[in-house]
This record gives structure tokens, C-alpha cells and sequence, in this order.
């Protein structure tokens, strides 16, 4: 289980584009910076000019159950990038959201 803190644009990003479960909608996009790590494909990594930022204000926490293997593959990744877990996570669905964006995916209904 991992703790997910997501700010009012990563809410309503995942609302826009996923629907309105925000944690189910986080589920896939942690699932899919996951795959993207575990395949060896290069991810974007956190923004340097951010790693001594305070984070902005979580809208919404909750614990989310992910599989083994993804949470493996963030914890790893976040040591590789000396985040806190619960920064790499907000990052990982931020990052699906502008990719999501940047394919021209068109908004669920």
C-alpha cells in the first residue's frame, strides 16, 4: 500500500481525462510509469528546479493498493532520483496526465 498526495491540478487532471475516480485513475497512471520503468524506457524525470521546492498543498490523500512490481519499480525509481515516495508518485501522474495530453487522447465523457 502507498500513500498518494495529489494536488487540485492532478485531481482535476485525472478527472478530466480519466473520470471522476481519482485514485483509480492514479492506479493507471502510477501502473503505466511502472511499465514504462520496468520496459527500460526512458520516464521524465522530477524537474530539478522543483527538488527543493515545498510541495504545493495536497487536495486529496489516500492509501491505494498497487502491485508488487509497481511499487518495486517507483521506490526504485524514487531512490534513483532522491525523492520522497510521495513526491515521485504525484509526479508519475502528472507526467501520464501530460502525456495522455500531449497523444490527443479525447476526454472521456
Amino acid at each position: 500500500m502507498m500513500r498518494v498526495e495529489l494536488s487540485k491540478f492532478a485531481c482535476d487532471g485525472i478527472e478530466a481525462q480519466l473520470g471522476p475516480d481519482v485514485p483509480a485513475g492514479a492506479r493507471i497512471a502510477l501502473f503505466h510509469y511502472a511499465g514504462r520503468l520496468r520496459a527500460g524506457r526512458r520516464t521524465t524525470p522530477f524537474p530539478s528546479f522543483l527538488a527543493d521546492s515545498t510541495p504545493p498543498e495536497p487536495e486529496m490523500s489516500f492509501e491505494l493498493i498497487v502491485d508488487p512490481e509497481t511499487e518495486a519499480a517507483l521506490q526504485g525509481e524514487a531512490a534513483k532520483q532522491g525523492l520522497e515516495m510521495e513526491r515521485l508518485v504525484s509526479h508519475a501522474v502528472l507526467v501520464y496526465l501530460a502525456e495522455f495530453e500531449f497523444l490527443d487522447a479525447a476526454p472521456r465523457e
